[in-house]
């Protein structure tokens, strides 16, 4: 309990940017590193907590819960929204202030490809789990929607939790 706290309390200091810039960091920890999860299991994991408010944070209640029931469930989940709870509390004070810096402003300059990069590598590494040519048209059709159409991304998850389903 205490590595499943600590580990989301680290995760939990760099979670910024919705998220799914640390999707390669959750799978080289839950998966490859401590092994508390499949890949198939994280997944599923993160699908499942596209469902719900502040979706990969959920992810770390997932985790919590499978390898540590409610206990670790709960321990998971406060651990990995403490550190920006307590960082939105100090910035939050002193946001005027901070946003004129300007070497804040250039860090967040070079964040932001970053970023990209990673939820590229995200996007890359998730998509190697995908076997069947079902899937595969799945992703493109989601991908095609996404990209191109207003339709509310909700819908989307919940139609092909239907299609999949009724297949």
């Amino acid at each position: 309990m205490l590595t499943l706290a600590w580990t989301y309390l680290k995760i939990g200091m760099i979670f910024f940017g919705g998220g799914y810039v640390l999707i390669p960091l959750l799978q080289h920890l839950l998966v490859e590193q401590y092994k508390w999860l499949t890949l198939r299991e994280f997944l599923d994991g993160v699908a499942i907590s596209q469902l719900t408010p502040g979706p990969l944070a959920m992810l770390a209640t997932f985790t919590g819960v499978r390898i540590g029931g409610f206990a670790g469930g709960l321990i998971a989940t406060i651990c990995i929204f403490l550190p920006c709870i307590l960082l939105m509390l100090i910035v939050g004070r002193y946001y005027g202030r901070l946003k004129e810096i300007d070497l804040i402003s250039l860090t967040m300059d070079y964040i932001l490809p970053a970023v990209v990069g990673l939820v590229a590598s995200a996007a890359w590494s998730l998509g190697t789990t995908l076997g069947s040519i079902r899937e595969w048209i799945t992703l493109i059709a989601a991908f095609c929607i996404f990209r191109w159409t207003k339709i509310n991304p909700m819908i989307m998850i919940l139609g092909s939790a239907m299609l999949g389903m009724l297949v």
